[in-house]
């Protein structure tokens, strides 16, 4: 347990819960550079495979940037991979799940937007509220959002500041599946259970792959592209392990490598 996030290991899954409900899981830098260290470790640790991260409380995931620390003169400043410790993490292959369960605003939104699965409860509410008060959201919401929604849809949502439910979350395609309301971490749970089930180096590529094949002039340079985590995966014990085990009519022992 640190001073603003409890982290949770459950065999090869780790749980991230932002702890600041009296403000809403807001995030001031020293909550920031916590959560940094957290998900570094998870980067690191090679027995860890997915992780979530979720709010404390059932009325928010997370209200954004902690204004009134900032108002109040508190030292700024934050990790080089950003907002959270994700918004400029770059590096990660490993699958992140948010599991939403109350307000996703501004920098809590780009939290979530910055995950890979996007798992919100029924009175989840999203919005990047920042151009009305004078702000931007500029730790890559401005930038994911199109690229997850495509421009128009995006621009209704990052001109206006305007407020969307989990329902229209998931037509408008940010959202990955909905969840009973109080239940957002439960299925997020099961998403992450059928990520387990599957090759670990598997995954890993398929992620690095899909996001770097975002940034390819075409289609076929995404494809023709040379990716790290492909080339581990065909080196990996896995790779043979996978074939066998369906060979075999068994259930994978997957390694990790």
């Amino acid at each position: 347990m640190g001073e603003f996030c409890s982290v949770e290991r459950e065999g090869p899954l780790t749980i991230v819960t932002i702890v600041r409900p009296e403000v809403m899981n807001a995030l001031h830098p020293p909550a920031n550079f916590e959560l940094a260290e957290v998900f570094d470790d998870f980067v690191a640790d090679k027995d860890q495979w997915v992780a979530i991260i979720t709010g404390a409380g059932d009325r928010a995931f997370s209200a954004g940037n902690d204004l009134k620390y900032q108002a109040s003169g508190g030292k700024m400043g934050g990790p080089p991979s950003g907002f959270a410790g994700l918004t400029s993490r770059f590096d990660n292959v490993k699958p992140v799940i948010a599991a939403v369960n109350g307000v996703a605003m501004g920098g809590g939104f780009e939290i979530a937007l910055a995950c890979d699965l996007i798992i919100a409860a029924e009175n989840a509410i999203f919005a990047l509220p920042e151009p009305r008060v004078g702000l931007a959201a500029l730790a890559g919401g401005i930038h994911r959002l199109p690229r997850e929604i495509g421009m128009k849809q995006a621009m209704g949502m990052l001109l206006t500041g305007r407020r969307v439910s989990a329902s229209e979350g998931k037509e408008l395609g940010f959202v990955t599946a909905v969840a009973p309301e109080g239940q957002a971490l439960s299925v997020a749970r099961e998403w992450a259970a059928q990520i387990l089930e599957c090759a670990p180096l598997s995954v890993r590529a398929s992620k690095q792959a899909a996001m770097a094949g975002m940034g390819a002039g075409s289609l076929e340079d995404a494809i023709k592209g040379k990716y790290d985590e492909i080339l581990a995966m065909y080196k990996g014990a896995d790779f043979v392990e996978g074939p066998l085990a369906f060979a075999e009519k068994r259930t994978p022992d997957w390694k990790g490598e």
